[in-house]
């Protein structure tokens, strides 16, 4: 298993990213946003410890059951994921959070029930994990350069037709408990919130493609509030 700690400069993260994550697409919001944003992230910078972890495993898909056995596991993926995986030889499993410390910072903004801020710094942590999750690729296909190999898009439990309910599942994968510090409530879902977790499909034969949101009836995923490069 591999885990690695980040800093917020190993995320490159800009602020046109984090203004579209707040629903300003490709505007910039007023002044007194711009100021709160830079003045939040200044100190987000000194208490933020994103993590990532992630291990490679052999498993089984069968795309007529769209199911992955793998890690003494059979999980449920549905269909569309089944489909994107095709062609995988071995899967990685991870897991990426933008960190406790992040997490703490978010409580605090709530006990001072500032509104503007708690807005702010949740639209901050989703382009925070989403960007941990990203340096993760970049280090999984490092690894994957010396065989040739490439890697899928990473899906998630409660996206694409696979339960979030599997995610207890997926965390019982890894050998250590809590991996990144992230634990699983009973229903499900992680702590600290700003996290994502998944598998991706590696192989010779496999590819990375453009989120196709035509294939998915989930509305309120991420990857929809993107625009399109024509608009």
């Amino acid at each position: 298993m591999i885990e690695n700690t980040l800093t917020f400069e190993d995320l490159y993260i800009s602020l046109e990213e984090i203004y579209e994550q707040m629903g300003y697409g490709v505007n910039i919001p007023d002044e007194s946003i711009v100021s709160e944003t830079i003045e939040l992230l200044n100190h987000i910078k000194t208490i933020l410890s994103p993590r990532f972890s992630f291990f490679i495993a052999d498993g089984v898909a069968d795309e007529t059951a769209n199911t992955l056995e793998a890690v003494g596991r059979k999980f449920h993926i549905g269909k569309i994921i089944s489909r994107q995986l095709r062609g995988s030889r071995r899967y990685a499993f991870f897991v990426a959070t933008a960190g406790v410390e992040f997490e703490e910072f978010q409580e605090e903004l709530k006990s001072r029930g500032d509104m503007v801020k708690i807005f702010i710094a949740d639209s901050v942590g989703s382009v925070l994990a989403e960007k941990t999750a990203d340096v993760m690729e970049e280090s999984l296909q490092k690894l994957l350069d010396s065989y040739g190999w490439k890697h899928t898009n990473r899906f998630s439990p409660g996206y694409c037709g696979w339960h979030v309910s599997e995610q207890n599942d997926l965390f019982s994968t890894f050998p250590v408990e809590d991996p990144c510090g992230v634990k699983l409530t009973s229903s499900s879902l992680m702590v600290p919130i700003k996290s994502v977790s998944g598998i991706i499909g590696l192989g010779d034969n496999v590819r990375k493609v453009e989120y196709s949101c035509g294939l998915c009836d989930y509305k309120q995923c991420y990857k929809r509030r993107k625009p399109s490069k024509n608009s």
